[in-house]
C-alpha cells in the first residue's frame, strides 16, 4: 500500500472516529487493560502479565499494527477477608508507514469485598477499581508524502518539495487519562466452578489528541461489558466461556467464545487450554458483521501461564489479507503468597 494511501486511512481515523483504543483476542489474558476492577484479582502475592500483538502482516509488511502491553500488580490483604491492590501498567501501539503510535502508562487500584461465603454457601466477592495515567500519540510526518510533493517526469514523490501540510508537530501534549470499573464474582459448589461479570470505562474524561493547536480532536470514552465462567464438566475438564462487548464513539465490538481446560489435578499443575472464539464488529454505516475467527491455545505451568493465537479473517478484508489475520502471544507469571489467602479469586 502506497504511503499516501496509509495517510488517507490515518487521517480518517483521526478525523471521522478521532482514536481507538488497541485491542487483545486474548482480552482474558490482559486483565489491565480490559477492567480496572481486574487489579489484585488472582490467587498469589504479586503478578506479571506481558501481551503481544502483530496484525495484517500480509499486507501492511514491513510494518504492521503492533501492540505491545505489560503490566505488574500486588495485592495486600485487609480485615474482614477483604483487600486492596495497587498496579502499573504500560502500554505501546504503532500503526503502518508513518509510525502512528500511542504511548500510555497508569497506576491503578483496587478494593476486593467479600460479599458473602460460608459453609454451604457460595462465596461472593466484589471489585471496584481505577486508573490514572499519563499519555501520548506521535505521527512521523518525514514518512509520508504528499501530492504537491509529487514529480510527474520523475513518476515519484520529491522530498524535497513542500507538502503544504501543518505538519510541525509530530506529537501530541501529554493527556491525562482516567479509568473505572466493577467487577462481580462468585465460586459455587466444591468443584472449582465460577462465573463473574464486570464492567468498565476508560477515557472518562475524553483526552485531547489534537496534533495541531485546535484541540479540537478528543478520544472517545470506551465502555466495556465482560462475562463469563468456568464450568466443570468433569474432574479434570472444565469449560471457560465468555463474552466481551465494547463500544467506542461509533465502533462496535463483540467477542465471545469458548476454551476447554483439562488439568492432571497434580500438586505440580499442568493445565492445557483450547478454544475458538468469534469477533464481530460494526463496519460503521454497513452494518453489524463477523470480522474474525480465533483460534487459541494456552499452557499452564504452576504459576505460569502461556497463551498463543491467531485471527482468521473472515470479513471482506480476507480477499486483501488472504485470511491471515493477527498473531498473538500472552504471558502470566503469579508470585505465590506467603501464606493462604482465605480470599480466593478465579483463573481467567
Amino acid at each position: 500500500m502506497k504511503p499516501i494511501l496509509l495517510f488517507a486511512f490515518f487521517v480518517s481515523l483521526l478525523t471521522e472516529i478521532r482514536a481507538q483504543d488497541p485491542r487483545f483476542s486474548q482480552y482474558y489474558a490482559a486483565p489491565w487493560s480490559l477492567n480496572p476492577a481486574m487489579t489484585g484479582l488472582f490467587n498469589g502475592r504479586w503478578r506479571a502479565t506481558v501481551n503481544y500483538r502483530d496484525q495484517w502482516g500480509s499486507i501492511l509488511a514491513p510494518n504492521p499494527f503492533r501492540t505491545y502491553a505489560a503490566a505488574a500488580d500486588m495485592r495486600f490483604n485487609t480485615v474482614n477477608d477483604d483487600y486492596f491492590a495497587v498496579g502499573l501498567g504500560v502500554m505501546h501501539d504503532e500503526a503502518g508507514t508513518a509510525r502512528y503510535s500511542q504511548n500510555t502508562a497508569q497506576l491503578g487500584g483496587a478494593f476486593l469485598k467479600r460479599l458473602s461465603g460460608g459453609p454451604r454457601q457460595d462465596d461472593h466477592y466484589l471489585s471496584l477499581g481505577a486508573q490514572v495515567g499519563m499519555g501520548q500519540h506521535s505521527l512521523d510526518w518525514g514518512r509520508l508524502w504528499f501530492s504537491r510533493q509529487y514529480d510527474p517526469v520523475a513518476e515519484a514523490p520529491d522530498y524535497n518539495l513542500g507538502n503544504g501540510e501543518a505538519t510541525q508537530n509530530g506529537n501530541t501534549d501529554l493527556y491525562l487519562d482516567f479509568n473505572a470499573g466493577l467487577l462481580w464474582y462468585a465460586f459455587f459448589g466444591e468443584n472449582g466452578g465460577f462465573a463473574y461479570l464486570g464492567g468498565a470505562m476508560h477515557h472518562v474524561n475524553q483526552p485531547n489528541l489534537s496534533f495541531t493547536d485546535d484541540g479540537g480532536q478528543k478520544l472517545y470514552s470506551r465502555w466495556a461489558m465482560h462475562g463469563g465462567g468456568q464450568f466443570p464438566i468433569s474432574t479434570t475438564t472444565s469449560l471457560l466461556p465468555g463474552i466481551q462487548v465494547m463500544r467506542q464513539g461509533p465502533a462496535f465490538e463483540t467477542d465471545l467464545g469458548l476454551n476447554v481446560r483439562y488439568s492432571n489435578n497434580d500438586l505440580n499443575e499442568l493445565a492445557l487450554r483450547a478454544g475458538a472464539w468469534g469477533r464481530m464488529g460494526n463496519r460503521l454505516t454497513r452494518g453489524f458483521q463477523m470480522d474474525a475467527i480465533t483460534i487459541v491455545g494456552m499452557v499452564e505451568l504452576n504459576r505460569v501461564i502461556v497463551g498463543l493465537s491467531y485471527d482468521i479473517t473472515v470479513s471482506s478484508l480476507s480477499q486483501a489479507n488472504s485470511s491471515r489475520g493477527a498473531f498473538e502471544v500472552s504471558m502470566t507469571y503469579i508470585h505465590p503468597g506467603e501464606k493462604r489467602s482465605r480470599v480466593v479469586c478465579p483463573t481467567f
